[in-house]
């Protein structure tokens, strides 16, 4: 019996970065995939995971990054892959949580970054702000000083919803963030479009989340 469902935000309720970052690498001659890359190679200390936890400036971050690129092909600038992350809000997901939330409890657990790290439009961020009144209970990387994979921050989750892990579905664009809720017990949605992730959250819950 699900009773709650937690969702990642980037790459799951809005669009992923990744298509920014090819077009960002293909316009300026960068070796294919150095972005994604860079974030990967030493995943859990890296630059780009110690500035989702606030542990180090913009500054700091942007003279990081460059440097763990170089030693893989190609100086990027971290402040220069900053505004590549804003994806677009994929509708179908928002009215499909509208629905969720009628019925189950819900959760977003993100990996983001400090406050006013990236500039983004005003409309934009109203819109997201109220997206995100649609959630019981929001977790943010670089407001605790924790980030996914680590399985503390699944676990401060499902206690601040009150419910056994057994019970909740958990839906991330990252096979690395689905492991440890899935070791939790919870059901695990890998999210590569927004129709393949309704689908499968129709099949995992038993709503119709679709309109038509």
């Amino acid at each position: 019996m699900i009773e709650a469902v937690i969702f990642d935000f980037g790459g799951v309720i809005t669009t992923s970065p990744f298509e920014a970052f090819a077009r960002y690498e293909a316009e300026r001659g960068l070796p294919a995939d150095i972005i994604r890359r860079t974030n990967a190679q030493n995943h859990l200390e890296n630059a780009w995971a110690k500035f989702e936890r606030a542990e180090i400036d913009l500054d700091a971050f942007d003279g990081q990054f460059a440097a763990e690129s170089l030693a893989l092909g190609a100086a990027v600038r971290g402040r220069d892959v900053l505004p590549l992350l804003s994806g677009d809000l994929r509708p179908e997901m928002v009215a499909a949580l509208q629905r969720i939330k009628a019925r189950f409890k819900t959760g977003c657990i993100t990996n983001n970054l400090p406050n006013n790290a990236i500039g983004s439009a005003s409309g934009r961020t109203l819109y997201v702000a109220e997206v995100m009144t649609l959630f019981d209970h929001v977790i943010e990387s670089a407001k605790i000083g924790l980030r996914k994979p680590d399985p503390r921050i699944y676990r401060m989750m499902v206690e601040r919803l009150g419910v056994d892990p057994q019970q909740c579905v958990y839906l991330d664009d990252l096979g690395v963030n689905l492991k440890p809720a899935r070791d939790m017990g919870m059901t695990t949605i890998k999210v590569v479009s927004g129709e393949q992730a309704i689908a499968d959250l129709e099949r995992a819950t038993g709503l119709s989340l679709r309109y038509g």
